[in-house]
């Protein structure tokens, strides 16, 4: 096993790049967004484009502990993983035709915030505060806590208390003065390194192997088709549909991830950016899971599969470069973690403070917000360790969310497409689908002691949710016509501008984008 041995100058590329690009854009965001209030820091004024959106989209979800984990999973268990890339792209496309009109019509900050208004202010708090919760005791946690082991193997001496700490404070210091445009600007950059690296590990892992063949024999059985069988414990086929519903939580109404889409400048930007995004996660496939697949006959005798990444980087690369991906992986866990911690600002702000001092001006507001985002950095601190307490990142991430989500898409797809669904139903939904899900983590997956593959128990969730929903609205007086008027989605919604080029018709761009992952994964099949 190579020894990993990191040079003063891989640490000076790293330190310069993180120190120059945090001052650079913040710097420049905290002073075109002064004066503006909320809308300037929450949403950028309204500001952003496709090619910013769609990179923004695709970097939130590339945090540390993705870019770690993917090659991890490709290692440990084959490309079956690639499911959880491929499925955005279709996701993308629903998000864009269904999701994303209604609530830029509606004009709202938040996810939650467009529950209240379709079901009532019930609702809207108590996903919100679920969403509070998974932010700060999953999704920052597990970004933070992916990029310190990586680090902490790289750098033994420091401690990952020190790690953990510096990273928190830069991403929280840099989004406390630059909001939504300098984080989506970050993101565009970080775009690019995260690929460009991607792009040459991969390339140098090929010719670092003796043949395809080496990596067939070395690779576990199974490990090169997509589809395991339903007994599979990682990614069994019939999971495809958890994997669906889970995906539809993460990319359709998660707040970290859909806030840029919030601040598109028309409808169109939206579309393109989240469409673009769909297919910025496809050569996932081949550069970050098929580089964990090539390791197995480099490195057959790993122990930890999550420390591929950073063997293939400080194996394959020379000094110079390593410090380059080394900034690489920074970039992916500082833009992540700088999204998460934007959201939770949003919603504690937009969702509490605000409702409970309707007086406050938009000042006020982002005042608000820049304070909350420190108090998230520091508790998201705390709280990071307590992770080597699960067995794996990858199984505390998944499995938790697919306890948890599940009825929270029921009730957004309802609000959206069933006029009878009703304020008493969504708060049926949440209220006690969330808490059955927490019960039903603790006692199979914590506890063991029923037997069930998280992915089957998305879907039991779902249903679950899906009949709260239905039978408490059924029981309880249909809503008013003139509360849901506006907050569902409308045949009109589907529409594109008169004259609008044949090229910039998201419906044939979406059709093209369906046509490139069916033939990817029927390649992989």
């Amino acid at each position: 096993m190579p020894h990993l041995e990191v040079t003063a100058w891989d640490l000076a590329i790293l330190i310069g790049y993180v120190v120059v690009t945090r001052v650079a854009f913040g710097w420049f965001f905290a002073r075109q967004t002064r004066g503006e209030g909320a809308e300037g820091f929450f949403l950028a004024g309204h500001r952003m484009r496709w090619p910013i959106i769609g990179l923004s989209f695709y970097v939130a979800n590339m945090g540390g502990s993705s870019f770690v984990g993917l090659p991890g999973a490709g290692y440990h268990s084959g490309v079956s993983v690639f499911h959880y890339e491929w499925m955005p792209a279709v996701l993308m496309i629903l998000f864009a035709v269904f999701f994303l009109p209604v609530f830029l019509r509606t004009r709202v900050y938040t996810a939650p915030q467009y529950l209240e208004e379709r079901f009532g202010r019930g609702s809207r708090l108590a996903f919100s505060a679920m969403l509070l919760l998974t932010s700060m005791l999953v999704d920052a946690p597990g970004s933070l806590y992916a990029g310190a082991m990586v680090l902490k193997t790289l750098l033994p001496g420091v401690s990952i208390w020190i790690t953990i700490t510096v990273a928190a404070v830069a991403a929280g210091v840099y989004i406390s003065f630059g909001g939504l445009g300098a984080v989506v600007a970050n993101d565009a950059l970080q775009a690019v390194l995260i690929l460009a690296g991607g792009i040459a590990i991969s390339v140098l892992a090929w010719q670092a192997v003796p043949s395809w063949d080496a990596v067939v024999e070395a690779a576990p059985p199974g490990a090169l088709n997509l589809m395991q069988p339903a007994s599979d414990s990682v990614m069994p086929w019939p999971g495809i549909g958890g994997v669906f519903i889970v995906g539809m939580y993460f990319w359709c109404t998660n707040q970290f991830i859909i806030q840029r889409a919030l601040g598109a400048q028309t409808l169109d930007d939206g579309r393109w950016g989240a469409l673009f995004a769909g297919l910025l996660k496809l050569p996932n496939l081949f550069i970050l899971i098929l580089p964990g697949v090539f390791a197995t006959v480099l490195y057959p005798d790993l122990d930890n599969p999550d420390l591929v990444f950073p063997m293939l980087a400080f194996d394959l690369l020379p000094i110079g470069l390593r410090g380059f991906m080394l900034a690489v992986l920074a970039a992916a866990m500082l833009s992540s973690l700088e999204a998460i911690l934007h959201s939770a600002s949003t919603l504690f702000t937009m969702d509490f403070v605000q409702s409970a001092r309707p007086d406050m001006d938009t000042q006020q507001l982002a005042r608000w917000g820049r304070g909350a985002t420190l108090v998230f950095m520091v508790f998201a601190v705390l709280w990071t360790p307590q992770i080597s307490h699960f067995p794996t990142l990858w199984q505390y991430l998944q499995s938790i969310l697919s306890y948890l989500t599940p009825p929270v898409v029921a009730v957004f797809l309802l609000g959206l497409f069933w006029r009878r669904a009703n304020g008493a139903g969504a708060l049926a939904g949440l209220l006690v689908g969330i808490p059955l899900g927490i019960v039903g983590w603790v006692v199979i997956e914590l506890l063991g002691v029923v037997e069930l593959q998280y992915l089957y128990a998305a879907m039991v969730m779902f249903v679950l949710g899906l009949a709260l929903v239905v039978v408490a609205s059924l029981l309880t007086p249909a809503p008013a016509a003139s509360k849901i008027e506006g907050h569902m989605w409308r045949r009109e919604d589907a529409a594109t501008k008169p004259g609008q080029p044949w090229y910039q018709d998201y419906r044939l761009q979406s059709a093209a984008l369906i046509a490139t992952t069916l033939a990817v994964v029927v390649w992989w099949w």
